[in-house]
């Protein structure tokens, strides 16, 4: 056996022993997620209530309130991961995600403003409602700092600039409507403990749509990694990739932050760590990013629940905690580098 052969061997090895032990996390987190809550429940009750197989109130809790939120917690976090590899990927800058482009802040201004306009405001409005906020969001940021390559400063100013000027008005619009728009409170923070099977069943076409079109288009996004001239030699549209791609993170973010609020920094985080473990390689590095932004949304859940216990507290607390001194990081270091 040559050397090359030895050392692929070894890679997919890593890679079968990576992913195993990232399900293995799932699956535990998952069944941690049903148990560790304000009410005290036995792992027997815990078994009897996924497996449907009874029918008292402890069963229905977990049934009606545990099981939804901890697989709303699993979709989020696959949502924001992937829109984040994908939105660095067409920037080609190392500090891009949903969240420090403005596309989270679009999405949740425009929430904002249809349960203000709107007595009857459903939850798959306030979804298309989203989708139009994000798109508005990062055509602001584009249209300030362009869509060219090697402008990474730009980009990010520009990102940051439109982030806080929507959530800036978000915030004030609801400052001023404080009586219709209370609930929201905990929902701009980014939290997913009031998920329930309605907000499960709302967000789910949306996932597939958004996972489809991402694999389908899978094979023109590794172009992403190119110089704009070498892909365009090659004869693919740059331009028409990039706006699919856009489509995709609008989809992917804008129905997370419709459900869950503007949850931040997963995007940003987790492609860096499924890089530095799966390389640049899109076929592993996708799923493994989708499983990386379950993993980390799931267990930042279990997080948030001892942050006030017994009260509950925003997922996106957590989030920020971890991100935001990953995000001084990168600025530092990466940002810097590709300047």
């Amino acid at each position: 056996m040559s050397l090359y052969e030895q050392r692929k061997q070894k890679r997919h090895s890593f890679l079968l022993f990576l992913f195993s032990s990232m399900v293995s996390l799932l699956i535990i987190g998952f069944l941690l997620s049903l148990k560790w809550g304000q009410a005290s429940v036995s792992w027997e009750t815990v078994l009897q209530a996924v497996s449907f197989q009874g029918q008292q109130k402890e069963h229905l809790y977990i049934q009606t309130l545990r099981l939804p939120r901890t697989i709303m917690a699993i979709i989020i976090g696959c949502h924001m991961a992937l829109a984040g590899l994908l939105t660095q990927n067409i920037t080609r800058n190392p500090i891009a995600s949903p969240h420090v482009f403005g596309i989270n802040a679009g999405a949740s201004l425009a929430v904002v403003v249809g349960l203000l306009i709107f007595t009857n405001f459903t939850l798959t409005a306030s979804i298309y409602f989203a989708f139009m906020g994000a798109a508005v969001g990062a055509f602001l940021v584009f249209s300030l700092a362009g869509i060219r390559q090697k402008q990474h400063v730009q980009l990010v100013l520009a990102g940051i600039a439109i982030h806080f000027l929507l959530s800036s008005l978000t915030e004030g619009l609801i400052i001023l409507n404080q009586q219709s728009t209370e609930s929201m409170l905990f929902w701009l923070v980014g939290a997913i403990d009031q998920a329930g099977w309605l907000e499960v069943k709302t967000i789910l076409p949306w996932t597939f749509i958004g996972v489809f079109l991402f694999l389908v288009m899978l094979p023109s996004f590794k172009l992403l990694v190119l110089d704009d001239e070498i892909a365009t030699g090659l004869g693919q549209r740059i331009l028409l990739i990039k706006l699919i791609g856009m489509l995709v993170v609008i989809i992917l973010a804008g129905s997370a932050v419709a459900i869950c609020g503007p949850i931040g920094f997963v995007g940003l985080l987790v492609p860096h760590i499924a890089r530095s473990l799966a390389g640049n390689d899109m076929k592993i590095l996708v799923p493994m990013t989708a499983l990386l932004g379950s993993l980390l949304l799931l267990y930042a859940d279990l997080i948030s629940r001892l942050i006030a216990f017994p009260y509950e507290s925003p997922v996106g607390i957590v989030t920020a905690l971890i991100g935001g001194p990953f995000f001084i990081y990168l600025a530092r270091k990466k940002g810097a580098a590709s300047l």
